[in-house]
This record gives structure tokens, C-alpha cells and sequence, in this order.
């Protein structure tokens, strides 16, 4: 038997015995003054180049940090990665949808891929100071371009930023794929039966609707070529009441009652196969690893990185959910679908949005563009306006 026999393992622990080729680099904002000015000023409206990088590597860190007057920074700054001088981007995201926070909002979690961290006094706020790290590997065999667009009305005054990566002598094999973010929303999902508070109908009571077909889903990924589904966040603004009927003395009163947003099945179609898919679920919170309800939690695969019932923000029914496939990847030779149920049988109107992660062979299927900046916003954000 030799030395190492039965202790090779293939978690990240375990590989760090083993010696890797390449070498070890870093694009940072570092003051090239020797000064303390260690970051970027990007003016509104303006596109900043983070890193450009000739050759073969793979990036395997990201941090990031801004500061910025505008509140709403963190759905307002864009995103976009480029692979191997491609003219249309594998990265298209706002930043903290990126890096697992929806709505504009800061909060410290920690998750196998993504990490934020944020002091205690702005946990839940819009913006503010927060720390986004992002550990998916990034592969390239000819260059990587990463960049940054201002869509805030006020410049980013300060933006702090590494990227670690390896650089290597070779081109990457062929077997090695490419990573990809993207993101979209739906504001809001058009309930199948029209807006059920309106016609004062319950949705609990609508338990046994058929649906038997993810037409009427919300997709969150729909990509073309060989790969696998690595995950994604899911943010929901829970907007859609229940219809209550008070009684104050002799007169009625209808009243909103928010309610449970879940309850809709993922839907996972492989290679453009028929109904039914190959992958189908049995609620939204079971799809992110939770039950009965969604927890305020973060683990290393799934949780919750916005919880919905923040005690400090009582009347705010905003939250975001994330699921990583890193142990269960979804693998896909031709194409891939991924949707899920807004509400049982798709009978709730809500505000969606979410950024899907995946991994495929190139060219791919060119991104959606994202919706204009001000539709990107919460909607009680843009209500305030």
C-alpha cells in the first residue's frame, strides 16, 4: 500500500496536499501611488474596466466593497464578465443579485460560493457598506475581461475590489466549461386566474388546481449547449394579499392579510424534452432544502440570505432564497429549462427576480438584456420616488 492510500479525498481540504500548476495572481485597486486611495471612482453612467487578463487562468476569488450615496447601489451597479474575447457577456447581473442579496439590500450570510458581511447596524438596510466574495471558479484559455457600469445617478465614489486568479503556460482542455450568471425578473408574475383578491377569492382555497405544464412558470435559466445547473437566488416581494372580511359592529370591512408566498413546484426540463420534466418539485421552500416555510438561515448549499419576516423592518415582506447544486450538479448535453411556480398552479402575483449560475460548453445562447434600471428596483423604492 502506498503512503497515501485511501486518504486521497476529493473535497477541498483533502486536495490541498497536492501540488497545482500554474501561478498565483491578484488585479486589485491598490493605489499604484504607494498612496491610501485604493480604490476606483466611477462616474454615473460610466463603464469601468475591473481586470483584463491575457491567457490562460482561472479566477477563483472575487471581492468586492463600494461606497456610494445612492441607497439602491447594489441593484443599480451592473455586472458583466467576458470569456476568451467574446463580444457578448457570460456575466449579466446587478451586483448583489450577484453575489446572493436581491432587492438593493445588505445582509451578512455565508454560503459554500458566496459570503457578504456587513457590520450590525446596516444588516437589512438598503446599500451601505458590505463586503461580496465570490468563490466559483472561473476558467478562461485566451483572456478575461470583468467590468463594472455605473447605472446610479451619483458617482460610485469608492469602489474596492481583488480578484484572485491562476495563471497558467497552456490552454485549458476542451473538457473545461465556462462560467455564467445571469439574471432576470418579473414584476410581477400574472396570476393564471386573474388577481384572486380582487375577485375575493382565496387562494388556500384553490389547493387542487391543476397545472400540468411550466408555460405559466417563472424562469430562472434557459440555456443552450453541454454543461450543468449550478444553482441560483431567488428574491420575492411578497405584494399579493389574501381578501379578509372584518366585522366592526353591524358593517364588513375587507381587509389585506399577506400571507405564505410559496407553495410553487421547480420544474427542471433537460435537452428539450416533453412533459413530464426530469426534475420536478414539490414546493419552493423544499426546492431550496427548507420545509414549511422558509427559515432564517444560511447554509453552505442552501437557505435564506434575506429572510422575509425581518424584525426590524415589520411592514417589509421582501426576502431572498438561494439553492447551489455543488455536490448535485444538474448536467444537460443540449439544453436546459429551469422555472419555477409563482404560488401553487402559478395563482399568486408577486415580484419576482433571481440570478441562475451555470456552467456550459461556448458559444452560448447570447443573454437577455437586463430590464432599464428603474425597473430593476424594489417596488416600494420606486412607489417612493
Amino acid at each position: 500500500m502506498r503512503p497515501l492510500d485511501g486518504f486521497e479525498g476529493s473535497g477541498p481540504l483533502a486536495r490541498l496536499i497536492y501540488r497545482r500548476e500554474g501561478r498565483s495572481r491578484r488585479i486589485s485597486s491598490w493605489d499604484r501611488t504607494g498612496g491610501n486611495r485604493d480604490f476606483l471612482t466611477i462616474p454615473a453612467g460610466q463603464t469601468a474596466t475591473l481586470a483584463e487578463i491575457q491567457g490562460a487562468g482561472c479566477i477563483r476569488h472575487i471581492w468586492i466593497t463600494v461606497g456610494c450615496r445612492d441607497r439602491l447601489y447594489l441593484r443599480k451597479v451592473v455586472l458583466r464578465m467576458f470569456w476568451d474575447g467574446e463580444l457578448e457577456p457570460s456575466v449579466l447581473a446587478p451586483l448583489g443579485d450577484f453575489f446572493g442579496l436581491g432587492h438593493g439590500i445588505a445582509r451578512s450570510f455565508m454560503s459554500l460560493p458566496l459570503a457578504t458581511v456587513t457590520h450590525e447596524n446596516n444588516e437589512g438596510n438598503y446599500g451601505g457598506g458590505i463586503a461580496l466574495n465570490c468563490y466559483f471558479p472561473m476558467p478562461f484559455s485566451q483572456g478575461a475581461r470583468i467590468e463594472v457600469v455605473n447605472e446610479c445617478e451619483v458617482e460610485v465614489s469608492s469602489f474596492y475590489y481583488y480578484i484572485d486568479y491562476e495563471q497558467y503556460d497552456a490552454p485549458l482542455p476542451d473538457h473545461v466549461l465556462r462560467f455564467h450568471a445571469h439574471y432576470r425578473q418579473e414584476y410581477p408574475t400574472r396570476g393564471v386566474q386573474g388577481n384572486l383578491f380582487e375577485q375575493r377569492r382565496n387562494y388556500w382555497e384553490l389547493g387542487d388546481t391543476p397545472n400540468l405544464s411550466d408555460a405559466e412558470n417563472y424562469l430562472i435559466l434557459e440555456a443552450e449547449g453541454a454543461g450543468h445547473y449550478v444553482g441560483c437566488v431567488l428574491s420575492v416581494d411578497n405584494i399579493d394579499p389574501l381578501p379578509v372580511i372584518r366585522k366592526l359592529g353591524s358593517q364588513e370591512q375587507l381587509i389585506k392579510e399577506y400571507t405564505w408566498w410559496g407553495e410553487g413546484d421547480d420544474m427542471i426540463f433537460i435537452d428539450g424534452e416533453p412533459w413530464p420534466p426530469s426534475l420536478h418539485g414539490t414546493g419552493s421552500e423544499d426546492y431550496f432544502s427548507q420545509a414549511w416555510g422558509m427559515h432564517p438561515k444560511a447554509y453552505l448549499y442552501s437557505g435564506a440570505s434575506i429572510y422575509e419576516h425581518d424584525p426590524k423592518f415589520p411592514d417589509r415582506r421582501q426576502c431572498t432564497s438561494y439553492r447551489f447544486h455543488i455536490e448535485d450538479p444538474i448536467l444537460f448535453t443540449r439544453s436546459i429549462r429551469v422555472s419555477i411556480e409563482h404560488g401553487h398552479a402559478n395563482l399568486q402575483e408577486n415580484d419576482y427576480s433571481s440570478v441562475a449560475y451555470w456552467y456550459q460548453t461556448e458559444p452560448h445562447k447570447p443573454l437577455p438584456p437586463l430590464p432599464p434600471v428603474h425597473e430593476r428596483l424594489p417596488r416600494n423604492m420606486r412607489e417612493a420616488k
